[in-house]
C-alpha cells in the first residue's frame, strides 16, 4: 500500500469512527421530546451524547445567595459554600436532571442551571430547601399546656406572616419553643434537639399501613444508639419530627426503637415525599439559600434557538463553501472537503465526551470553519 493509500484509509477511518461517535446524538435528538423525557425519566440516556445547553434546551437558571448571617460565628464562609454546593449537586442528582450547570459565583453566591426541567417550582422546592431535620420532645406538661391554650386564647394565629411573634415567645415557659404544624396547629417543644438528620444514613419513600406514602429513613450506628437511647427514655410521650421548622408529625412514642430506622408520616402526596427523600438524603445545607435571580426558558424558546442557530451555522457555511469554490475553483472544493470534516471530528469529539452545545458555542464553530478555511488557503 503506498503512503497515499495510506493516508486515504486513515482518513476513511476517521471519518467512520467519527460516524459511530456522533450517531447516538443523532438519533437522540430526531426523538420527539416526549420520548426523550420518558427516556431520562428511566435513566436511559445515552452516554456519549452532544448536550444542549439552557439556551438551547429549555430549563431553569438560579443565582443563589447563602445566608452567611446565619451560618455559626466560626464557620468558614468558602468551606460553607462549597459544601452547599455539593449537597445541591447531590440533590439535583436525584432529580435526573443531565448536565446541570452548579457552580460558585463569587464569596456567597451559587449559579444553578437545570437543562430541560419544566417544573420550576419543584427544583426550586428541592434546591433551595434547608433540610434540617430534628427531633425534639413535645413538652406535655401543665405549665405548657397552660401556655399554648393561653397563646391560642389571646393572639389566635403565634405566627403572624410565618414568624413567631414576641407576644407569643413571651408567654412560653423557660427552655421552650413554639413550632408550627403542617396546618393551623402549633406545638410547644423542648427548645434543645438532641437528635438531628446529621446522623441519617438513607432515606426513601415507602407506603404506610394506611396506603399513603411516607418517608422511611435509616441512621447511621451513632444515630441509631442516639436514637434508641431517646425513645427509650420517653416511652408514651410525644416526639416531634421537625422539617426546616415544622412539624410533620408527632407521634407517641409506644416502646424503645432500637432498629437505627423509622418513618415520617404526614399526609404526603407521594411527590411531596419523593422531594423530602432527595433533600434527606442529600443532607441538609449549613445554612438556607436566598433566590435572588430566576430564570425560565421555554422549550418552544429552546426550539426556536435551535432552528435560528442551525439556519445561521447552515447559511454561512453554504456561503463559505460557495464563495471558495467560485473563487478557488478546485483547490476551493478541496477546501470545503477538508471543512466538512473538521466539522465532522470537532462534533464527534464534543459528543464522545458529552460537551454542552450553546449559542455562543455555534458562534463558536462558525468562527472555527473560517480559521480552518484560512489554513486550507495558506
Amino acid at each position: 500500500m503506498t503512503k497515499m493509500q495510506m493516508k486515504w484509509a486513515s482518513v476513511l477511518a476517521l471519518i467512520v469512527l467519527s460516524g459511530f461517535m456522533i450517531w447516538p446524538s443523532a438519533e437522540w435528538y430526531m426523538m420527539d421530546a416526549p420520548q426523550r423525557d420518558r427516556l431520562e425519566a428511566a435513566r436511559m440516556r445515552p452516554k456519549h451524547l452532544l448536550n444542549l445547553g439552557l439556551d438551547l434546551r429549555g430549563g431553569t437558571h438560579l443565582l443563589m445567595e447563602l445566608e452567611v448571617d446565619k451560618l455559626p460565628k466560626e464557620a468558614d464562609v468558602p468551606d460553607a459554600l462549597s459544601r452547599a454546593i455539593e449537597i445541591l449537586r447531590n440533590r439535583v442528582d436525584g432529580l435526573g436532571v443531565a448536565e446541570p450547570l452548579i457552580a460558585r459565583q463569587g464569596d456567597r453566591w451559587i449559579v444553578v442551571q437545570l437543562p430541560g426541567v419544566k417544573n420550576a417550582q419543584a427544583a426550586k422546592d428541592i434546591v433551595g430547601t434547608t433540610a434540617l431535620l430534628e427531633f425534639r420532645m413535645v413538652d406535655d406538661g401543665q405549665a405548657a399546656r397552660d401556655a399554648a391554650a393561653k397563646i391560642y386564647e389571646k393572639l389566635g394565629d403565634p405566627f403572624p406572616n410565618g414568624v413567631l411573634s414576641t407576644a407569643a415567645a413571651a408567654m412560653l415557659p423557660a427552655g421552650d419553643m413554639l413550632v408550627r404544624g403542617r396546618s393551623s396547629e402549633f406545638y410547644v417543644v423542648r427548645a434543645s434537639a438532641p437528635l438531628t438528620g446529621a446522623l441519617l444514613d438513607s432515606a426513601r419513600v415507602e407506603t404506610g399501613d394506611n396506603g399513603m406514602p411516607v418517608v422511611a429513613f435509616k441512621w447511621k450506628p451513632e444515630g441509631g444508639k442516639l436514637f434508641g437511647d431517646l425513645t427509650s427514655a420517653n416511652v408514651g410521650k410525644n416526639m416531634a419530627i421537625v422539617l426546616d421548622g415544622m412539624v410533620q408529625s408527632a407521634p407517641v412514642i409506644r416502646g424503645p426503637i432500637r432498629g437505627g430506622s423509622g418513618i415520617i408520616e404526614g399526609n404526603f402526596k407521594m411527590e411531596d415525599a419523593k422531594k423530602l427523600a432527595i433533600v434527606l438524603r442529600a443532607g441538609s445545607l449549613p445554612a438556607p439559600l436566598r433566590i435572588i435571580e430566576e430564570r425560565t426558558i421555554g422549550a418552544s424558546l429552546g426550539e426556536d434557538s435551535i432552528k435560528a442557530g442551525r439556519n445561521a451555522f447552515g447559511f454561512g457555511l453554504l456561503a463559505v463553501a460557495v464563495f471558495m469554490v467560485v473563487y478557488y475553483n478546485m483547490s476551493g472544493l478541496f477546501a470545503d472537503f477538508a471543512l466538512v470534516l473538521n466539522l465532522v471530528f470537532t462534533l464527534a469529539l464534543m459528543s464522545y465526551f458529552g460537551a454542552t452545545l450553546t449559542m455562543p458555542g455555534i458562534a463558536g464553530l462558525l468562527l472555527t470553519m473560517g480559521m480552518a478555511v484560512d489554513a486550507n488557503v495558506l
